[in-house]
């Protein structure tokens, strides 16, 4: 079943890198301005159209119900302790149907978890980390329906746009994504989202429910594996965008991502031992407080503060700043993120 699933992402995938680049010609280039600026949304993390982190009602991209039109992303974040970069291609089909593709590395600068890395290659343990550079690779392949509704053109309607998505991640770091505890490196996950523009007050406001086990996003994993135990149910959660236009081409605004607890207080997992059962071993070694460093933190909601730009419909920038707190052993990770979305 997964080898199919992961069939029907790629041929999914190449299809929309295929539009992309029909985008691009003059066969569209009647159909490629036909949205109001950034009502396409920018380039997610996940890499379908909407805020920097939670996907919106609305279709990728400037086409309208004539046209195709697609486009590419880059984002990069850089936090105390962890660097993300995200490269992405997206197409909106009709302004009706959005196929979407998101490839994630994720680099750990955790000097806890490099010196466990040091210590399992000195034993010839395989915990798919490196001693001066852990990373985390994860694929995101992406598709989204409108169902009905439309957030600009019936703003005087209170039903909002509403569209269905569905995503498939695929970690390729299976043995990192198990040493940190999680069930599965890789699983689907579905989202319903509803998009409405008020226009008297220039704003846009979006809430998505997505149905999904990850850990970070998928970036640390599903669900949880503890020694024998291994869970990967998933649940509903929350996520809110609102972003308000100071200028036709100028937005500022908030997002927010309910996060779950599959991982919280949960050790690191070395050969399906509990690590944070080991302290007297470990002090008995020199490494007493290591144990304690190596329990992962309570997983946080994630929020940011973000500012967009489109000098032209070809391409827009974001600036924000992250409030991402506890990822994994780590806490406290804020800091600031880069996106630029070219449109075609």
């Amino acid at each position: 079943m997964q080898d199919m699933m992961r069939r029907a992402t790629r041929v999914c995938t190449g299809a929309a890198l295929l539009a992309v680049a029909l985008s691009s010609t003059n066969a569209w280039a009647n159909y490629d301005d036909g949205k109001v600026f950034l009502t396409g949304g920018v380039f997610t993390v996940d890499g379908a159209g909407g805020g920097g982190a939670v996907p919106w009602a609305t279709i990728t991209g400037y086409e309208t119900r004539d046209g195709i039109n697609g486009g590419a992303g880059f984002t990069y974040a850089n936090l105390p302790a962890l660097q993300l970069t995200v490269f992405g291609a997206s197409v909106g089909f009709f302004d009706r149907f959005e196929l979407s593709y998101a490839q994630h590395d994720l680099s750990l600068n955790l000097s806890n978890l490099d010196t466990v890395a040091l210590a399992a290659e000195a034993a010839g343990l395989n915990l798919g980390t490196n001693p001066w550079n852990s990373t985390l690779k994860m694929d995101v392949y992406g598709a989204k329906l409108r169902l009905f509704g439309d957030a600009v053109y019936t703003s005087d309607s209170w039903i909002p746009q509403t569209a269905v998505g569905f995503l498939w991640k695929e970690n390729s770091s299976e043995d990192l994504v198990n040493t940190l505890g999680a069930a599965d490196s890789e699983d689907w996950e579905a989202y319903a989202a509803f998009t409405k523009v008020f226009f008297r007050y220039s704003t846009l406001v979006n809430f998505t429910a997505r149905y999904t086990s990850a850990n970070q996003i998928g970036l640390t994993g599903f669900g949880y594996c503890d020694g024998t135990t291994c869970e990967n149910d998933k649940e509903f959660r929350f996520e809110a965008s609102v972003a308000h236009l100071v200028a036709k081409n100028t937005a500022i605004g908030f997002e927010y991502q309910q996060h779950g607890d599959n991982l919280d207080g949960r050790s690191v997992n070395i050969g399906d031992l509990d690590l944070s059962g080991l302290t007297n071993l470990l002090g008995g070694v020199g490494l007493g407080g290591l144990a304690g460093s190596l329990e992962q933190k309570k997983e946080s909601d994630w929020w940011d503060i973000f500012f967009a730009y489109a000098p032209n419909k070809k391409i827009s920038f974001v600036i924000a700043y992250l409030m991402l707190g506890n990822i994994s052993v780590s806490p406290d990770n804020n800091g600031f993120y880069f996106s630029t979305h070219l449109t075609f």
